[in-house]
């Protein structure tokens, strides 16, 4: 499990599982129904991507986004 603690981290660990399935950036915004430039946009660790479309790419790629409270309380 990594802790993400910037968009450009979450970027390039978007990247790296990307090469590692063997698929390119038109290969998975064609899967994930986002555009090219978006994919490169957020792999580069653009501040203002829409979370919404890296949840469907991280879910694209079998990756599972948690989110851990400092208190411990259950969210």
């Amino acid at each position: 499990m990594f802790e993400i603690v910037s968009i450009a981290h979450l970027g390039r660990l978007l990247h790296q599982e990307r090469k590692a399935q063997g698929l390119t950036q038109e290969q998975l915004a064609a899967l994930t129904g986002v555009g090219v430039r978006f994919l490169r946009e957020l792999e580069a660790g653009k501040e203002s991507c829409e979370i919404g479309r890296a949840f469907r790419i991280a879910s694209a790629l079998g990756l599972h986004i948690f989110v851990d409270s400092r208190q411990g309380t259950s969210l």
